[in-house]
């Protein structure tokens, strides 16, 4: 399970708790969040390789992999390289790591400039969950602040792919998207869900950026059913 710039590993509680009798789950701290420090400051450019390492030593030949925000540019770049070492791959509110075609690549350009200016609350939770649930939102940055790195200080860059050499990697994928999420907005999303052949692809309501921690019963059902059925074929 790979972070957002957000999070790190004490960010999927919801997802222990609903997931421990269920799935053999290894939470990741990238390197510059939570336990994970960066010395060196590679930071993204190393996210892939670690994740590699880390996979190597707990003698992991295949795996899924769910990549939140951040952490989906790491999945992608894993599956992409890797793809025999993948048997199903999530991507939870994100297209890091994909290059895009120049008109959706425009669309998410505008995307950046308009929430430029929010605070990290207004660009990671949904308006709606943040009037309902202020404290789980205070809970949120309370988790961010165990992190070196924040969004405006990561360091480093990750490989890109474009939809179609991830479509080739011939992994079993799925794409989930809050219908609130301001930064990667559903529309555009599910239009780079069509260059996957095969990918599903899920829309939570009432869920921004953050839909694993937002709303984690309707995540955890979905993706728990999609990555059970996953298993079974």
């Amino acid at each position: 399970m790979l972070h957002g710039v957000g999070g790190n590993h004490a960010s999927w509680f919801y997802q222990i708790a609903a997931w421990r009798n269920q799935f053999q789950m290894v939470l990741v701290d990238a390197r510059g969040f939570g336990n994970s420090s960066d010395p060196e400051r590679l930071g993204r450019s190393a996210f892939t390789e670690d994740l590699v390492a880390l996979l190597d030593d707990l003698d992991l030949d295949t795996v899924s992999l769910i990549g939140q925000s951040m952490g989906g540019g790491t999945a992608i770049d894993f599956a992409c390289q890797f793809p025999n070492r993948v048997s199903s791959l999530v991507i939870a509110d994100s297209l890091v790591g994909l290059e895009l075609p120049r008109r959706l690549a425009d669309q998410m350009q505008i995307v950046q400039q308009r929430t430029s200016g929010l605070d990290q609350l207004g660009r990671v939770l949904g308006r709606s969950f943040i009037v309902r649930e202020s404290a789980m939102a205070t809970l949120y940055l309370q988790i961010a602040g165990f992190n070196q790195y924040t969004v405006k200080t990561l360091v480093g860059e990750q490989k890109t792919h474009t939809p179609e050499e991830l479509a080739r990697s011939d992994v079993r994928i799925a794409f989930l998207v809050g219908e609130e999420d301001v930064l990667f907005p559903p529309e555009i999303v599910s239009e780079v869900v069509a260059m996957v052949p095969g990918a599903t692809f899920y829309r939570l309501p009432a869920t921004g950026h953050s839909a694993y921690f937002e709303a984690p019963d309707a995540f955890n059902s979905t993706i728990g059913n999609w990555l059970q059925e996953a298993q079974e074929t």
